[in-house]
Protein backbone atom coordinates (compact mmCIF):
# COMPACT_ATOMS: atom_id res chain seq x y z
CA UNK A 1 0.00 0.00 0.00
CA UNK A 2 2.76 2.45 0.96
CA UNK A 3 4.52 1.74 -2.33
CA UNK A 4 1.35 2.60 -4.31
CA UNK A 5 0.89 5.89 -2.45
CA UNK A 6 4.54 6.82 -3.00
CA UNK A 7 4.30 6.00 -6.72
CA UNK A 8 1.12 8.09 -7.02
CA UNK A 9 2.78 11.05 -5.27
CA UNK A 10 5.68 10.84 -7.71
CA UNK A 11 3.30 10.92 -10.69
CA UNK A 12 1.40 13.94 -9.32
CA UNK A 13 4.67 15.78 -8.70
CA UNK A 14 5.84 15.02 -12.23
CA UNK A 15 2.55 16.25 -13.74
CA UNK A 16 2.67 19.49 -11.75
CA UNK A 17 6.25 20.06 -12.83
CA UNK A 18 5.26 19.53 -16.46
CA UNK A 19 2.32 21.96 -16.13
CA UNK A 20 4.65 24.65 -14.81
CA UNK A 21 7.17 24.04 -17.58
CA UNK A 22 4.53 24.41 -20.29
CA UNK A 23 3.59 27.97 -19.34
CA UNK A 24 6.99 29.62 -19.11
CA UNK A 25 8.27 28.70 -22.58
CA UNK A 26 5.17 30.25 -24.21
CA UNK A 27 6.17 33.82 -23.40
CA UNK A 28 9.79 33.04 -24.23
CA UNK A 29 8.70 31.66 -27.59
CA UNK A 30 6.68 34.79 -28.41
CA UNK A 31 9.53 37.12 -27.53
CA UNK A 32 11.99 34.98 -29.47
CA UNK A 33 9.67 34.87 -32.48
CA UNK A 34 9.21 38.63 -32.49
CA UNK A 35 12.96 39.16 -32.29
CA UNK A 36 13.60 36.73 -35.11
CA UNK A 37 10.95 38.31 -37.32
CA UNK A 38 12.29 41.80 -36.63
CA UNK A 39 15.81 40.68 -37.51
CA UNK A 40 14.67 39.06 -40.75
CA UNK A 41 12.65 42.10 -41.80
CA UNK A 42 9.39 40.13 -42.00
CA UNK A 43 6.41 42.47 -41.75
CA UNK A 44 2.73 42.38 -40.98
CA UNK A 45 1.56 41.25 -44.42
CA UNK A 46 3.66 38.07 -44.34
CA UNK A 47 2.50 37.18 -40.82
CA UNK A 48 -1.14 37.75 -41.72
CA UNK A 49 -0.71 35.41 -44.69
CA UNK A 50 0.78 32.73 -42.41
CA UNK A 51 -2.11 33.07 -39.94
CA UNK A 52 -4.74 32.98 -42.69
CA UNK A 53 -3.20 30.16 -44.76
CA UNK A 54 -0.75 28.18 -42.57
CA UNK A 55 -0.57 25.27 -45.02
CA UNK A 56 0.38 27.56 -47.94
CA UNK A 57 -2.35 26.15 -50.17
CA UNK A 58 -2.48 27.78 -53.62
CA UNK A 59 -5.51 29.99 -54.11
CA UNK A 60 -7.46 30.26 -57.37
CA UNK A 61 -6.92 33.46 -59.27
CA UNK A 62 -9.76 35.95 -59.34
CA UNK A 63 -10.72 37.62 -62.61
CA UNK A 64 -11.71 41.22 -62.26
CA UNK A 65 -12.53 43.87 -64.82
CA UNK A 66 -11.47 46.65 -62.48
CA UNK A 67 -8.01 48.03 -63.22
CA UNK A 68 -5.37 47.36 -60.62
CA UNK A 69 -2.33 49.43 -59.78
CA UNK A 70 0.96 47.91 -60.94
CA UNK A 71 3.25 46.40 -58.35
CA UNK A 72 5.57 49.01 -56.93
CA UNK A 73 3.22 51.93 -57.59
CA UNK A 74 3.78 54.77 -55.13
CA UNK A 75 1.30 55.04 -52.28
CA UNK A 76 -0.60 58.34 -52.36
CA UNK A 77 0.36 60.76 -49.62
CA UNK A 78 -3.27 60.92 -48.48
CA UNK A 79 -6.03 58.33 -48.92
CA UNK A 80 -9.26 59.16 -50.81
CA UNK A 81 -11.60 61.17 -48.66
CA UNK A 82 -8.83 62.46 -46.39
CA UNK A 83 -9.86 65.57 -44.51
CA UNK A 84 -7.30 67.31 -42.29
CA UNK A 85 -8.50 66.97 -38.73
CA UNK A 86 -7.49 68.85 -35.56
CA UNK A 87 -3.80 68.35 -35.01
CA UNK A 88 -2.71 69.21 -38.56
CA UNK A 89 -2.25 67.40 -41.85
CA UNK A 90 0.14 64.56 -42.57
CA UNK A 91 3.71 65.37 -41.55
CA UNK A 92 6.00 66.44 -44.39
CA UNK A 93 8.97 64.10 -44.16
CA UNK A 94 11.15 66.27 -46.40
CA UNK A 95 11.29 69.24 -44.02
CA UNK A 96 11.85 69.86 -40.34
CA UNK A 97 8.56 70.85 -38.65
CA UNK A 98 8.26 74.02 -36.62
CA UNK A 99 8.37 71.89 -33.48
CA UNK A 100 11.99 70.98 -34.27
CA UNK A 101 11.31 67.23 -34.18
CA UNK A 102 10.41 64.74 -36.88
CA UNK A 103 8.48 61.56 -36.01
CA UNK A 104 8.23 58.44 -38.15
CA UNK A 105 7.02 54.87 -37.72
CA UNK A 106 8.96 51.74 -38.67
CA UNK A 107 7.59 48.46 -40.04
CA UNK A 108 5.21 46.26 -38.07
CA UNK A 109 6.71 43.07 -36.64
CA UNK A 110 4.26 40.23 -36.11
CA UNK A 111 4.20 36.83 -34.39
CA UNK A 112 1.38 34.65 -33.01
CA UNK A 113 -1.19 37.47 -33.02
CA UNK A 114 1.19 39.89 -31.26
CA UNK A 115 2.23 43.10 -33.04
CA UNK A 116 5.09 45.49 -32.32
CA UNK A 117 6.21 48.71 -33.98
CA UNK A 118 8.98 51.19 -33.25
CA UNK A 119 8.33 54.93 -33.52
CA UNK A 120 11.36 57.20 -33.81
CA UNK A 121 11.56 60.88 -32.87
CA UNK A 122 14.53 62.84 -34.25
CA UNK A 123 15.65 66.30 -33.18
CA UNK A 124 15.97 68.03 -36.55
CA UNK A 125 16.14 71.49 -35.02
CA UNK A 126 19.03 73.58 -33.77
CA UNK A 127 18.32 73.43 -30.03
CA UNK A 128 18.33 70.54 -27.51
CA UNK A 129 14.96 68.84 -27.13
CA UNK A 130 13.72 67.43 -23.81
CA UNK A 131 11.70 64.23 -23.40
CA UNK A 132 10.37 62.59 -20.26
CA UNK A 133 7.96 59.68 -20.00
CA UNK A 134 5.48 58.35 -22.52
CA UNK A 135 4.20 59.69 -25.85
CA UNK A 136 0.60 60.67 -26.50
CA UNK A 137 -0.75 58.42 -29.28
CA UNK A 138 -4.07 58.25 -31.13
CA UNK A 139 -4.84 55.84 -33.97
CA UNK A 140 -6.64 57.20 -37.06
CA UNK A 141 -8.48 55.23 -39.72
CA UNK A 142 -8.04 55.62 -43.49
CA UNK A 143 -10.23 58.74 -43.49
CA UNK A 144 -8.25 60.45 -40.77
CA UNK A 145 -10.89 59.81 -38.11
CA UNK A 146 -9.81 58.88 -34.59
CA UNK A 147 -10.57 55.23 -33.79
CA UNK A 148 -12.36 55.90 -30.51
CA UNK A 149 -12.58 52.23 -29.55
CA UNK A 150 -8.79 51.93 -29.31
CA UNK A 151 -7.38 52.65 -25.86
CA UNK A 152 -3.76 53.78 -25.55
CA UNK A 153 -2.07 52.76 -22.30
CA UNK A 154 1.30 53.52 -20.74
CA UNK A 155 3.38 50.37 -20.52
CA UNK A 156 2.76 46.94 -22.04
CA UNK A 157 1.75 44.88 -18.99
CA UNK A 158 -1.91 44.80 -20.05
CA UNK A 159 -1.12 43.45 -23.54
CA UNK A 160 -1.37 39.62 -23.45
CA UNK A 161 1.98 37.90 -24.05
CA UNK A 162 3.78 41.20 -24.72
CA UNK A 163 7.48 41.46 -23.81
CA UNK A 164 8.16 43.29 -20.53
CA UNK A 165 8.12 47.08 -20.56
CA UNK A 166 11.88 47.43 -20.16
CA UNK A 167 12.69 51.18 -20.28
CA UNK A 168 11.65 53.14 -17.21
CA UNK A 169 10.48 56.75 -17.72
CA UNK A 170 13.47 59.06 -17.41
CA UNK A 171 14.41 62.56 -18.61
CA UNK A 172 16.18 62.59 -21.97
CA UNK A 173 17.96 65.45 -23.70
CA UNK A 174 18.28 65.08 -27.46
CA UNK A 175 20.97 67.17 -29.05
CA UNK A 176 20.43 68.20 -32.69
CA UNK A 177 20.55 65.07 -34.84
CA UNK A 178 19.91 62.64 -31.97
CA UNK A 179 16.89 60.33 -31.82
CA UNK A 180 14.69 58.62 -29.24
CA UNK A 181 12.27 55.73 -29.68
CA UNK A 182 9.07 54.32 -28.23
CA UNK A 183 7.67 50.86 -28.91
CA UNK A 184 3.99 50.26 -29.68
CA UNK A 185 2.58 46.81 -28.87
CA UNK A 186 -0.91 45.41 -29.51
CA UNK A 187 -2.87 42.25 -30.23
CA UNK A 188 -4.27 41.53 -33.68
CA UNK A 189 -7.79 42.84 -34.19
CA UNK A 190 -10.28 43.76 -36.91
CA UNK A 191 -9.50 47.48 -37.08
CA UNK A 192 -7.47 49.19 -39.78
CA UNK A 193 -5.42 52.11 -38.53
CA UNK A 194 -3.61 54.03 -41.27
CA UNK A 195 -2.25 57.02 -39.34
CA UNK A 196 -0.82 57.81 -35.93
CA UNK A 197 -1.41 61.15 -34.29
CA UNK A 198 1.51 61.25 -31.92
CA UNK A 199 2.99 63.89 -29.64
CA UNK A 200 6.17 63.71 -27.56
CA UNK A 201 3.99 64.03 -24.44
CA UNK A 202 0.39 64.79 -23.53
CA UNK A 203 -0.30 68.47 -24.19
CA UNK A 204 2.38 68.85 -26.87
CA UNK A 205 1.52 69.61 -30.49
CA UNK A 206 0.96 66.27 -32.27
CA UNK A 207 2.22 65.14 -35.66
CA UNK A 208 0.08 63.01 -37.97
CA UNK A 209 2.21 60.19 -39.38
CA UNK A 210 1.16 57.89 -42.20
CA UNK A 211 1.91 54.20 -41.58
CA UNK A 212 3.61 52.07 -44.22
CA UNK A 213 1.58 49.07 -42.99
CA UNK A 214 -1.88 49.23 -41.48
CA UNK A 215 -2.29 48.86 -37.74
CA UNK A 216 -4.70 45.93 -37.24
CA UNK A 217 -6.04 46.77 -33.82
CA UNK A 218 -9.43 47.01 -32.19
CA UNK A 219 -12.20 47.73 -32.39
CA UNK A 220 -11.84 47.57 -28.60
CA UNK A 221 -8.12 46.84 -28.44
CA UNK A 222 -5.40 48.34 -26.28
CA UNK A 223 -2.26 49.92 -27.67
CA UNK A 224 0.64 49.64 -25.25
CA UNK A 225 3.46 52.20 -25.35
CA UNK A 226 6.90 52.17 -23.80
CA UNK A 227 8.63 55.22 -22.34
CA UNK A 228 10.89 57.21 -24.64
CA UNK A 229 14.45 55.89 -24.68
CA UNK A 230 17.55 56.70 -26.71
CA UNK A 231 17.43 55.16 -30.18
CA UNK A 232 19.44 52.02 -30.72
CA UNK A 233 22.32 52.22 -33.17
Amino acid sequence: MDRRVAAMDQRVTAIRGYEGMRIRPVLFAVVTALSAIAASGCGLSAELERERNPERRPEPSVTSSAPTAPVGSPVPARPPGWTPSPGGSVQDESACPASGVRIWAGPVNAAMGLRAQTVTLTNCGEQPFLLNGYPSVRVLDENGTVMDGVKTVQGTDSIPMAPPDAPEPAPLTLDPGESAQTNLVWRMGAGTGMFLRIAPAAGDDPATVRLTEHLDIGPEGELGTTAWHMAED
